[in-house]
Protein backbone atom coordinates (compact mmCIF):
# COMPACT_ATOMS: atom_id res chain seq x y z
CA UNK A 1 0.00 0.00 0.00
CA UNK A 2 1.29 3.60 -0.67
CA UNK A 3 -0.42 7.03 0.55
CA UNK A 4 0.79 10.43 -0.63
CA UNK A 5 1.19 13.73 1.14
CA UNK A 6 1.96 16.88 0.10
CA UNK A 7 4.33 18.90 2.18
CA UNK A 8 3.92 23.32 2.38
CA UNK A 9 7.07 24.22 3.64
CA UNK A 10 10.65 23.52 2.74
CA UNK A 11 10.74 22.03 6.37
CA UNK A 12 8.29 20.67 8.34
CA UNK A 13 6.76 17.42 10.19
CA UNK A 14 3.45 16.28 9.19
CA UNK A 15 1.40 13.90 11.57
CA UNK A 16 0.33 10.56 9.41
CA UNK A 17 -0.45 8.56 12.47
CA UNK A 18 -4.22 9.03 11.20
CA UNK A 19 -3.31 7.73 7.54
CA UNK A 20 -1.26 4.59 8.53
CA UNK A 21 -4.20 3.88 11.23
CA UNK A 22 -6.63 3.97 8.15
CA UNK A 23 -4.39 1.25 6.26
CA UNK A 24 -3.88 -0.96 9.10
CA UNK A 25 -7.81 -0.85 9.54
CA UNK A 26 -8.34 -1.55 6.17
CA UNK A 27 -6.07 -4.49 6.01
CA UNK A 28 -8.16 -6.50 8.92
CA UNK A 29 -5.07 -7.09 10.14
CA UNK A 30 -5.32 -7.99 14.32
CA UNK A 31 -1.88 -8.63 15.52
CA UNK A 32 0.96 -7.63 14.02
CA UNK A 33 3.06 -5.01 12.72
CA UNK A 34 3.22 -2.18 9.99
CA UNK A 35 6.20 -0.90 8.45
CA UNK A 36 6.23 2.88 6.94
CA UNK A 37 9.16 3.16 4.77
CA UNK A 38 9.89 6.71 2.89
CA UNK A 39 11.90 6.01 -0.35
CA UNK A 40 13.28 9.70 -0.66
CA UNK A 41 16.63 10.79 -0.20
CA UNK A 42 15.80 14.57 1.67
CA UNK A 43 12.65 13.25 3.92
CA UNK A 44 12.41 10.86 6.73
CA UNK A 45 9.77 9.13 8.88
CA UNK A 46 10.28 9.18 12.39
CA UNK A 47 7.58 8.37 15.71
CA UNK A 48 7.77 11.50 18.98
CA UNK A 49 5.08 13.66 20.74
CA UNK A 50 2.00 14.27 18.85
CA UNK A 51 0.63 16.12 21.89
CA UNK A 52 2.33 19.66 21.92
CA UNK A 53 3.09 20.83 18.43
CA UNK A 54 6.41 22.85 20.01
CA UNK A 55 8.37 19.57 20.17
CA UNK A 56 7.79 19.50 16.29
CA UNK A 57 9.31 22.65 16.41
CA UNK A 58 12.13 22.16 18.66
CA UNK A 59 13.06 19.26 16.73
CA UNK A 60 13.09 20.84 13.24
CA UNK A 61 15.16 23.36 15.08
CA UNK A 62 17.40 21.24 16.82
CA UNK A 63 18.24 19.34 13.54
CA UNK A 64 18.50 23.24 11.71
CA UNK A 65 21.28 23.73 14.76
CA UNK A 66 22.98 20.88 13.95
CA UNK A 67 22.75 20.93 10.10
CA UNK A 68 22.58 24.49 8.94
CA UNK A 69 21.36 24.93 5.57
CA UNK A 70 24.19 26.92 4.72
CA UNK A 71 26.66 24.88 6.23
CA UNK A 72 29.30 24.81 3.15
CA UNK A 73 28.30 21.79 1.72
CA UNK A 74 29.51 20.34 -1.57
CA UNK A 75 26.83 19.01 -3.09
CA UNK A 76 25.63 20.77 -6.04
CA UNK A 77 22.00 20.92 -5.79
CA UNK A 78 22.03 22.88 -2.63
CA UNK A 79 20.02 20.74 -0.30
CA UNK A 80 22.65 18.48 1.18
CA UNK A 81 21.39 19.53 4.45
CA UNK A 82 18.04 18.01 3.90
CA UNK A 83 19.94 14.98 3.02
CA UNK A 84 21.89 14.56 5.95
CA UNK A 85 18.79 15.68 8.00
CA UNK A 86 17.03 12.47 6.36
CA UNK A 87 20.03 10.10 6.97
CA UNK A 88 19.50 11.39 10.88
CA UNK A 89 15.72 11.07 11.09
CA UNK A 90 15.99 7.72 9.26
CA UNK A 91 14.01 6.36 6.58
CA UNK A 92 11.21 3.69 8.07
CA UNK A 93 9.33 3.07 11.31
CA UNK A 94 8.30 -0.45 12.69
CA UNK A 95 4.93 0.23 14.59
CA UNK A 96 2.96 -3.03 16.35
CA UNK A 97 -0.77 -3.81 15.99
CA UNK A 98 -2.85 -5.40 18.48
CA UNK A 99 -6.40 -5.57 18.49
CA UNK A 100 -6.34 -4.20 15.19
CA UNK A 101 -5.10 -0.42 16.42
CA UNK A 102 -1.30 1.06 16.47
CA UNK A 103 0.37 0.20 19.42
CA UNK A 104 1.41 3.76 19.96
CA UNK A 105 2.26 4.70 23.17
CA UNK A 106 0.28 7.56 24.92
CA UNK A 107 1.59 11.00 23.64
CA UNK A 108 3.06 9.32 20.51
CA UNK A 109 2.38 9.88 16.79
CA UNK A 110 3.76 9.07 13.27
CA UNK A 111 5.53 11.69 11.14
CA UNK A 112 6.89 12.58 7.64
CA UNK A 113 9.60 14.89 8.29
CA UNK A 114 10.02 17.15 5.16
CA UNK A 115 13.53 18.92 4.82
CA UNK A 116 13.61 19.93 0.79
CA UNK A 117 10.21 20.86 0.22
CA UNK A 118 7.39 22.18 -0.49
CA UNK A 119 6.76 18.66 -2.38
CA UNK A 120 3.78 15.62 -2.61
CA UNK A 121 6.27 12.75 -0.76
CA UNK A 122 4.71 9.35 -1.14
CA UNK A 123 5.19 6.67 1.50
CA UNK A 124 4.89 3.02 1.54
CA UNK A 125 3.45 0.64 4.39
CA UNK A 126 3.63 -2.96 4.87
CA UNK A 127 1.63 -5.12 7.46
CA UNK A 128 2.60 -8.44 8.17
CA UNK A 129 0.56 -10.68 10.55
CA UNK A 130 1.97 -11.96 13.35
Amino acid sequence: MRFEIQTHRREQMVEITREIADVVAASGIAEGRVLVFCPHTTAAVTLNEAADPDVRTDILTGLSRLVPEDGGWRHVEGNSDAHIKASLMGASIDIPVFGGQLALGAWQGAYLCEFDGPRRRTLVVVICRA
